[in-house]
């Protein structure tokens, strides 16, 4: 079942066309990160280096929290222009993204908590993930073949990064400027109330195979606005006041 997903998912990036997730039939989260990992080993993403950008995070604290490792070549830096990269979807995320300051290994990873978390952490910025899927069903695929296809990640925007403090996020306003489509603002809407929080249990995922988290690492921890819908020539901005922006021409 697993090399099913991934070979699906191998095909269709290679071909810039989608497939249909009806038959992958992925049993669990274990067999859909496997199909993460053999398709970024298909295309030598990472090869012997550790992945350098991931996503993380849920709907809820309550909730499991989903991680996946970034394609670097999808990763840019605001202001960004993606040109033809091939999206079929042009979702839009509005994120707060975080950056390691010293190595991880394995065994502090069992250890963390948010607290302890968040003292490994020396930048932020904004950030913007473009929403993108590589099955014919789109966001409304199975939960697990989503997984499998990096959360649908697209491609990754980073602002400029700021030196990381602790803050009142329940008072953070995130606002984002989609082409000619009326603005959007929001205050303390992230789904974890906390972006630390996805921390200790991404960190135990990216240690799982018993190698180290290196410093400089970022993750991006999820939305504030929901999922937005941009089209293509659409610029595209998310400003969260205090922290900075990033913006990026589609």
């Amino acid at each position: 079942m697993t090399d099913q997903t991934a070979d699906h998912l191998i095909e269709a990036r290679r071909t810039h066309r989608a497939i249909s997730a009806a038959n992958c039939g992925t049993p669990d989260a274990q067999a859909a990160y496997a199909a993460q990992d053999a398709v970024a080993s298909a295309f030598g993403w990472f090869r012997e280096a550790p992945a350098g950008h991931w996503k993380s995070g849920g709907p809820a604290r309550d909730a499991v929290l989903t991680h996946a490792a970034l394609p670097p070549a999808g990763v840019w830096t605001s202001p960004a222009e993606a040109g033809d990269w091939p999206f079929r979807l042009r979702g839009i995320e509005a994120e707060i993204a975080l950056r390691l300051g010293r190595a991880v290994d394995p065994a502090l990873a069992q250890t963390l908590d948010v607290c302890a978390a968040a003292e490994l952490v020396d930048a932020l910025c904004v950030s913007i993930e473009i929403v993108d899927s590589r099955w014919t069903e789109g966001l409304d695929a199975p939960a697990l073949a989503k997984l499998a296809d990096l959360q649908s990640h697209g491609a990754l925007v980073l602002g400029p990064w700021l030196p990381f403090a602790p803050r009142d996020w329940q008072a953070q306003v995130c606002r984002v400027q989609i082409g000619a489509q009326p603005p959007v603002e929001r205050q303390g809407t992230h789904s974890l109330a906390d972006p630390v929080f996805v921390l200790p249990a991404w960190l135990r995922h990216a240690t799982r195979d018993g190698r180290s988290v290196p410093a400089g690492t970022v993750v991006t921890t999820g939305t504030w606005v929901g999922l937005l819908h941009a089209a293509k020539g659409d610029l595209v901005t998310a400003e969260f006041p205090g922290i900075g922006r990033a913006s990026v021409q589609l």
